[in-house]
């Protein structure tokens, strides 16, 4: 598992340094779906690393955000997936203020196992597997054990939520959580990180705007660092349920608070 991390680590890398080629220069926004925003630094770094894990890891299905549905129809039936975000923070990196990551998570059965998050501005990585641990890896390439926090008391609980979708029922939840402190991050692979490495408590979205390649990273990750991660209501990611969207959002917590927190949040109106 500690060789498997490597990889992901590696082809993250390699996508962040195709991402800040990009990101080094004026660059064009298009729009896609629902007015979502893509750069050329989302395609490239989609391309390379489906290209690297395919090489890699022959016969997995690679669910990827900017690759066509159909290759990975099947995926479903797989044994392993591979879940990949290769820019996710797209409207922080538009806005240079690098807040944006490349992630890769591997799912076995209905497990997610591994994860890797790397934030390319940063050159800071964090990778995590079940049963083996997590790291922080520094831009040197030092490997820092990481864990999440001991917080058990939700009054002082530090949370981040999303920087650039704050609906009216996320506020809601906030208030209502009531913790010691709220602070805004774009990369939900970030936010994730935050947790994983104690640095933050919980990561609350109680939209339904992230999709499983948000989740299936940090899900891996923030496990191994010692938390735990549902949808907003307690349920496990689906990862092969219909469709791709969480759309009961993410609540990503240090283990310790995750009973708390939900009991406040089914407490929300309109939760």
């Amino acid at each position: 598992m500690r060789a498997l991390i490597e990889t992901l680590l590696a082809v993250a890398r390699s996508a962040a340094n195709a991402i800040l080629e990009v990101y080094e220069r004026p660059f064009d926004v298009q729009l896609k779906g629902r007015r979502e925003p893509v750069t050329a630094a989302d395609r490239r770094a989609n391309a390379l690393i489906c290209e690297a894990l395919a090489e890699r890891f022959p016969g997995v299905p690679i669910v990827a955000e900017e690759s066509d549905p159909d290759t990975f129809r099947d995926f479903r039936s797989a044994p392993r997936v591979l879940f990949v975000d290769p820019l996710d923070g797209t409207r922080e990196f538009i806005a240079r203020n690098g807040e944006f990551a490349v992630m890769i998570g591997l799912l076995e059965g209905a497990r997610a196992v591994a994860g890797a998050v790397l934030a390319p501005e940063a050159r800071r990585g964090w990778v995590g597997a079940l049963g083996v641990g997590a790291w922080r890896v520094e831009p040197d390439g030092q490997w820092v054990p990481i864990r999440a926090s001991p917080v058990s008391d939700p009054g002082q609980a530090r949370l981040v939520a999303s920087r650039s979708h704050r609906s009216a029922s996320l506020q809601r939840a906030l208030v209502a959580l009531g913790g010691a402190s709220v602070r805004t991050l774009g990369s939900a692979g970030l936010k994730g990180a935050e947790v994983a490495q104690g640095t933050a408590d919980a990561y609350v979205d109680t939209g339904a705007g992230t999709k499983r390649w948000d989740a299936c990273a940090i899900d891996a990750l923030v496990t191994a660092a010692g938390g735990r991660v549902t949808d907003a209501r307690g349920t496990p990611i689906d990862y092969r349920g219909p469709g791709l969207a969480n759309l009961r959002g993410l609540l990503v917590t240090n283990g310790l608070l995750h009973d708390a927190i939900l009991t406040r949040l089914g407490s929300t109106p309109g939760s």
